[in-house]
């Protein structure tokens, strides 16, 4: 089963991300033989926290405010929306 379709990225691109990812702490192998399996060792939840904490980081200088404002100045994120995400903050805050 192949997960890309075609042009299939080439092998050795497909190792670099996989060390990548194995070096950042999401993924761990076991040795069988000459051959690798590969397993992920941090939760879905848990690489999307991880994933968006580095994007506001990197792109927003750490500014949650920032990465929204931004958001919003692209219509992005509707108005209806920032309402639920202001009800969601003083809800967490309670």
């Amino acid at each position: 089963m192949y997960f890309y379709g075609e042009p299939r990225p080439h092998f050795n691109t497909l190792s670099t991300i996989v060390r990548g990812l194995e070096e950042k702490g999401f993924l761990s192998h076991e040795v069988f033989g000459n051959t690798y399996q590969y397993y992920a060792v941090v939760s879905c939840d848990d690489f999307k926290k991880k994933t968006l904490k580095g994007v506001i980081s990197k792109y927003f200088n750490n500014s949650y405010l920032g990465a929204v404002s931004s958001l919003v100045k692209e219509e992005e994120i509707s108005l209806d929306e920032l309402k639920q995400l202001i009800r969601d903050v003083e809800k967490a805050h309670e």
